[in-house]
């Protein structure tokens, strides 16, 4: 009983990451109807600069700060300067750019700073918490969901209770319709795009520590399962991105700790060919979202 504890309170922890990242996702799906493929990248670069500015200054928190800034403008840069220039053609196309910058970030990180894995620190211990003899969560851990429950119940309150968020949400589902009732469509896009890589800055930040370390590639993993995540719950579920992946984490939690780690992927792959033939659009994918 202890074991199976310490398995699901590491695979919360661990799925709240995911749930961040695929809400990244989620996000630029709501904003411009299209998945980013170079999520993964873009959070490895400004988790670089994060890595960059803690070690000059020695605070994680304006690190922090800085991969976010990092992300929110990266993200603004990549929408303004490529992905604009391929909207609304075939969405094939903003498929193989996004590949593209994911090939061109992960050569120039390489280039830059090798592809040796760097030690990140943390404000928090990683050392699990002992509850009446049973290892459960860290303070890493606990801060980790802290952040995530505070970014979700935001976003929530944002697409719901804004006109900001419907703005964004309209012109993503209807453009022509949403420019001629006044809504400036590009604007909403790009702000999606900016608030999307912001996000997926965070969620790299919080997990990349409790990995190997940073390296162009960290992110890979992360972004595999996050995109999982978001195909479980539903791409234009913020709901379905925080449940998905908590459940996703702990089944990889679980997996790992009864039947070893080479069988994990092949618990979320089988999961996610289940959601898919069961319900395509995702479990918590409102009716609306499935007709648009």
């Amino acid at each position: 009983m202890d074991h199976f504890l310490h398995l699901l309170s590491s695979g919360l922890a661990r799925g709240a990451v995911f749930a961040v990242f695929a809400l990244a996702l989620v996000l630029i799906w709501r904003a411009a109807r299209i998945v980013n493929f170079a999520q993964g990248a873009m959070a490895a670069a400004t988790t670089y600069l994060a890595f960059a500015v803690t070690t000059a200054t020695g605070s994680y928190w304006l690190g922090l700060g800085a991969a976010v800034l990092g992300g929110a403008a990266l993200g603004f840069a990549v929408e303004r300067g490529v992905m604009r220039h391929v909207a609304g053609r075939s969405p094939l196309n903003s498929v193989i750019v996004a590949l593209g910058v994911v090939m061109v970030l992960q050569a120039v990180l390489g280039i830059a700073f090798g592809n040796d894995y760097k030690p990140m620190a943390v404000p928090f211990s990683m050392e699990p918490l002992w509850v009446a003899g049973t290892p459960l969560l860290s303070p890493y851990d606990l801060y980790v969901l802290g952040a995530v429950a505070v970014l979700l119940v935001g976003f929530g309150l944002l697409f719901t209770r804004t006109s900001v968020g419907l703005r964004m949400r309209a012109a993503a589902f209807a453009p022509e319709t949403s420019r001629l009732l006044g809504v400036p469509v590009s604007r909403m896009l790009t702000l999606g795009w900016t608030l999307s890589a912001a996000v997926g800055a965070l969620a790299a930040v919080l997990v990349i520590p409790t990995e190997l370390g940073l390296n162009p590639h960290a992110t890979d993993t992360l972004f595999v399962y996050a995109f999982t995540v978001a195909i479980v719950g539903g791409l234009d579920s913020p709901v379905g991105a925080a449940l998905g992946g908590l459940a996703v984490g702990v089944l990889l939690s679980m997996v790992t700790g009864y039947l070893g780690s080479t069988l994990a992927p092949i618990a979320v792959l089988a999961l996610l060919v289940v959601v898919l033939i069961a319900r395509p659009s995702g479990i918590f994918s409102a009716r609306q979202a499935r007709q648009a």
